[in-house]
């Protein structure tokens, strides 16, 4: 846990997310923390909150007055002087809280703001308020690895090599560490993996497989899907958006008499820009169908994305077509090696435990400007 820099700061910091279930804790730090506090709470066993050793929770009230109940709370008085109050998760509870030290100069301080001046190494700051918001186990991982130092002893080993006139080295983990830059990117924010190709190909089908759970709409008629539709998910221990799109084609827009026809052609439209904004694009096809020269088109318009062949249940349409995954979204075959090859298409090369990995634009900024200082 940070502990703070700024000792004459009277600060309240909530460390956890509002909510009217869950139970909240509060943070006082600062001079007179233990008395501000002591001030306001009863303990259960009738005990001044100074006299109880520190680190140990202690049951009682917080806040009454006139004989009349307080709000229920578990305090610890930490060993650096600061005082933990938990409490309620609702807006009520916290805000009494607050309003009662706020009288006596306590100011609240975002949780974000008190991380980042807590902490000693900016490194670690940045890494302690990414761990708040990691949504897999993995990348929570890689955090904890960060806020301990990995990516400062990393920087440390590099100007060592540097220092010790091994350039080359020193220059090879520089490239190492920026080539982690797209993983640091998306440890707190999914990676977006876009599904495209032809109407009615089974693409919604294969993503609810994927899924787990009907999350998409799906219908034997073409054109089902107008919109792009998401879905979060983990593959590998990696936070993934899954996006259906409507179907593409790749000869000419819809006709202008059709009643569906502009709706169709926006659905192509915002498929297209969403398939060219993706971290991976998939294209699924239907391998139950000859192999034409629209799904060609298709093909080579997108030549970086993962190709799927579809309804492996079925018997293959005669013909060569490109390579690619066989799946059928029904029947649930193919689909382990499916997300094997989207996990390893998104981190070919995952890092190592204890590995340095930056995380931000500045600790990129940090690596390139060391790099800038090796010379030959």
């Amino acid at each position: 846990m940070p502990t703070s820099s700024h000792e004459e700061a009277r600060r309240l910091i909530q460390l956890t997310p509002p909510g009217r279930g869950a139970i909240a804790t509060v943070r006082v730090e600062g001079p007179a923390a233990v008395e501000a506090v002591g001030r306001h709470f009863r303990a259960g066993n009738g005990r001044r909150l100074s006299t109880l050793p520190a680190d140990r929770l202690v049951i009682g009230q917080f806040g009454g007055k006139d004989g009349e109940p307080g709000e229920e709370v578990v305090v610890r008085r930490c060993a650096d002087g600061a005082v933990e109050v938990h409490c309620h998760g609702g807006r009520a509870a916290i805000g009494r809280i607050e309003e009662l030290l706020a009288a006596i100069g306590f100011q609240t301080v975002p949780w974000r703001d008190w991380a980042a001046d807590s902490c000693g190494d900016p490194f670690a700051a940045e890494a302690l308020v990414g761990l708040a918001d990691a949504c897999t186990e993995r990348t929570a991982a890689i955090l904890l690895d960060q806020y301990h130092g990995a990516l400062r002893r990393a920087l440390d080993e590099i100007q060592e090599a540097a220092a010790g006139g091994r350039r080359g080295v020193a220059r090879r983990q520089i490239d190492v560490l920026l080539g982690r830059a797209e993983l640091g990117r998306h440890l707190v924010q999914p990676w977006r993996v876009v599904f495209g190709g032809p109407a009615n190909v089974g693409k919604s089908t294969l993503i609810n497989a994927l899924l787990g759970y009907g999350r998409l709409i799906v219908h034997p008629a073409p054109g089902t899907t107008r919109d792009a539709v998401t879905a979060l998910t983990a593959i590998d221990g990696w936070p993934v958006e899954l996006c259906d799109t409507a179907g593409l084609r790749a000869e000419a827009a819809p006709r202008s008499d059709d009643p569906l026809g502009p709706v169709e052609a926006q659905g192509i439209r915002l498929a297209q820009q969403r398939l060219a904004e993706a971290d991976l694009a998939v294209l699924v096809f239907d391998q139950s169908v000859a192999w034409s020269n629209n799904e060609e088109r298709l093909w080579r318009q997108w030549p970086g994305a993962a190709v799927v062949h579809n309804k492996a249940d079925l018997p293959p349409a005669p013909g060569p077509r490109p390579a690619g995954a066989r799946v059928s979204a029904l029947e649930g075959q193919g689909l382990s090696a499916l997300l094997g090859l989207i996990s390893s298409r998104l981190v070919p090369n995952p890092p190592p435990p204890g590995a340095g990995v930056p995380i931000s634009e500045q600790q990129l900024q940090t690596i390139r400007d060391q790099g800038l200082g090796i010379r030959d």
